[in-house]
């Protein structure tokens, strides 16, 4: 896929998809570790649980989860697997010095999240 229609595409996908494919990817691209922090949950084996429809994520982790897609299927696009597993985990100067997955894991609404998708797109180089 283009980086030029990435973003679209990314916005579609996190929105349309099925959580337990949302949760999926995350952790293919990210790692099972990363997607329970990031998501807010203690245990890594949920992820697990949620890809096999064991188990269905509530609101908040839902909502992070679906964040995190948007910026992770940028990343990818743009920079690979690596780059994008360091990027959520190093400081970021457009998030307060904060790492995207620690900003992700606390958001309790959407507007905690206003300020990740633009840094993603920034890292990847993608104007929107």
């Amino acid at each position: 896929m283009p980086a030029a229609i990435a973003p679209r595409q990314a916005d579609t996908d996190a929105t349309l998809l099925p959580i337990d494919e949302v949760a999926l990817f995350l952790r293919t691209h990210l790692g099972k570790k990363t997607t329970a922090y990031l998501s807010g949950v203690t245990d890594p084996k949920m992820v697990t649980h949620w890809i096999a429809r064991h188990n269905t994520p509530r609101e908040r982790p839902q909502m992070r989860l679906r964040e995190a897609y948007r910026a992770t299927e940028l990343l990818v696009v743009a920079h690979g697997a690596e780059a994008t597993k360091a990027w959520f985990v190093g400081s970021n100067a457009e998030l307060g010095d904060q790492a995207p997955a620690y900003v992700i894991r606390n958001a309790s609404t959407w507007e905690d999240l206003r300020l990740v998708l633009p840094a993603a797109r920034a890292f990847a180089g993608v104007l929107r």
